[in-house]
């Protein structure tokens, strides 16, 4: 797959294996773990049938709470909303129920291995997602300054997005080591990976994304490091990106989390809820047939969690919008941080004071959608002088940013997610309603597209999402700003609690924004496995030999620590 600005390493996959760690701040394999027959761990019988709360019923509440239960736990599950969290996919009203679109999450890159695990396990299938110059992207057009370029491959582009894309390359590979990364990385050669990731974090962690490029002679051109923030790579224009840590942009190309992309067929908010209602084939003290649906009465989650407290013998105390108050030996939170800060009432206690600060610094990413359901995939008709698409994939510095074509089959009806944006450009769209929105995009399409009529197709009303707007989520992943590693490295290691002071043990972090890698399913799955390890630990059990668990390598691969004076 071409993306837009490909990396600095050209392969395919018959030359190497796929990435299998994501993320060099903790190298472990999580597929391997995963994958042994072992299983993860066990717990003493006499812990068998004991409660676990899961705060938050999004993919890294729900594989947690799949896991527990199969060791012969019992996770009751508290979920505000509903299943999935940012895996929601959702119809059109008064259209075919086959006919989805994806407001969160909705492209998986195949180095997600551990997540790749659980969509094989439910009998999930993949296609390839369309992307800006992808395989499976008939065309794309780049619309930037009242200029209009069509391509199918990078090199139906004007010279100067070349240039671009060596600009990029020459800075990942002068400032990043990424050659010498992603070799690593791919060889599974954890001392290298630590090697290099240990000097750069203490180099750049102070670093904006967009310092690093000026600071590369690759990039001096200003009209350079313009197009690569409005054309980007991968999934497009990255410039919302640039005040964030260039530590985040690494691991994202370190791993290929933004190539080579595959969508769920049928929607990505299948997986929890799939991993829902699955019964396991292994699994201690509950009989066969037993799921975490079955494991909750009306086979339905409790409702959002009010008030979190600890009280007496180091418990932890949970009240849910009914009034119903439950007590706990231990407890995963897998909730967006932020809802500790507001919609949560929380005691001190819970968290080291350090911890609380580095949820209190957390920094959101907005991000907007709008959908909306046509009549047939109209976009492949050629048009008669040009013999190229009437509409195509687009990238533009209009209000849009990046328009999606999804289609599923010829003359079968179709969606497109007529915006996708970020930032300062999701916040443009706030005040607007759904039908405000689509009459915005539809005039910036026109502009780009004078002879397309995409209002004639649209067979159905828009269905839009600002994740910054959701009242559980305020916003949309988090994106860690210069000098955030150390706040980081806080949440993450959170379920290493041998560290910590007895009375701050019991309560886990997990989820996507405490992972490396947030914005990724990957990383709410690999930090939902961390917990699921606490829990265990905590409840004195453990892993097999033949297999260790994240916590019982954690000394020879912990992240890097910077000093604090």
């Amino acid at each position: 797959m071409t993306s837009t600005v490909p990396n600095a390493v050209e392969h395919t996959d018959e030359q190497q294996p796929p990435i299998t760690m994501f993320g060099p701040d903790f190298p472990y394999a999580y597929d391997d773990f995963l994958a042994h027959p072992a299983g993860l761990g066990q717990i003493p019988a006499t812990e068998h049938g004991t409660e676990v709360a899961i705060i938050g019923g999004g993919l890294s509440g729900i594989v947690a709470a799949y896991e527990l239960m199969k060791m012969g736990l019992k996770p009751v599950v508290y979920e505000a909303d509903q299943i999935g969290g940012r895996l929601r996919t959702v119809g059109f009203d008064g259209c075919d129920e086959s006919l989805n679109c994806e407001l969160g999450a909705m492209r998986f890159p195949p180095s997600s291995t551990a997540l790749q695990h659980y969509i094989d396990l439910v009998g999930l299938e993949t296609r390839p997602f369309p992307n800006p110059l992808a395989e499976a992207t008939p065309s794309t057009v780049v619309d930037l300054k009242g200029e209009s370029h069509y391509a199918e491959t990078i090199d139906d582009l004007p010279q100067v997005y070349r240039d671009v894309a060596e600009a990029w390359n020459k800075c990942l590979e002068e400032g990043a080591d990424f050659s010498d990364m992603n070799r690593a990385m791919r060889e599974r050669n954890v001392p290298r990976i630590r090697e290099i990731w240990a000097k750069l974090v203490e180099k750049l962690d102070n670093q904006t994304f967009y310092g690093f490029l000026c600071d590369s002679e690759a990039f001096r051109s200003f009209r350079h490091r313009e197009i690569f923030g409005q054309v980007g790579f991968g999934t497009g224009g990255w410039d919302t990106d640039f005040p964030n840590s260039i530590l985040e942009i690494l691991r994202v190309v370190y791993t290929e989390a933004d190539d080579h992309h595959r969508g769920i067929v049928g929607g990505s908010q299948q997986l929890p809820l799939r991993l829902w209602e699955r019964e396991p084939e292994k699994i201690v003290h509950w009989p066969y047939g037993t799921s975490l649906a079955s494991l909750h009465e009306g086979g339905k989650p409790l409702p959002a969690v009010t008030r979190l407290h600890r009280t007496a013998g180091n418990r932890i105390t949970v009240t849910d919008a009914n009034g119903d108050i439950r007590t706990y030996r231990a407890a995963i939170f897998t909730a967006q941080s932020w809802m500790l800060l507001s919609k949560i009432q929380c005691d001190d206690s819970l968290f080291p004071i350090d911890h609380w600060t580095a949820i209190e610094r957390t920094h959101y990413m907005e991000s907007s959608k709008l959908f909306v359901p046509v009549d047939r995939p109209f976009w492949l008709d050629k048009d008669e002088e040009t013999g190229r698409d009437v509409m195509s994939m687009t990238l533009t510095d209009r209000m849009t940013r990046g328009t999606y074509l999804l289609d599923n089959g010829p003359d079968q009806p179709a969606v497109i997610c007529l915006s996708y944006t970020w930032c300062d450009d999701s916040l443009k769209w706030l005040p607007l309603s759904a039908n405000e929105r689509m009459e915005v995009m539809l005039k910036s399409l026109s502009e780009i597209y004078p002879k397309v009529d995409i209002r004639k197709h649209i067979i159905g009303n828009p269905v839009t999402v600002s994740w910054e707007n959701e009242p559980y989520f305020m916003g949309a992943f988090k994106a860690n700003l210069p000098g955030h590693y150390r706040y980081q490295r806080r949440l993450f290691t959170h379920f290493m609690q041998d560290r910590l002071p007895e009375d701050k043990r019991g309560i886990f972090l997990a989820g996507d924004d405490i992972s490396w890698t947030a914005g990724w399913a990957e990383g709410a799955v690999q930090t939902a496995l961390n917990a699921v390890w606490g829990v265990m630990h905590h409840l004195g059990g453990e892993t097999d030999a033949a297999n260790p668990g994240p916590g019982d390598v954690y000394d020879e691969i912990a992240p890097v620590e910077l000093p604090e004076d």
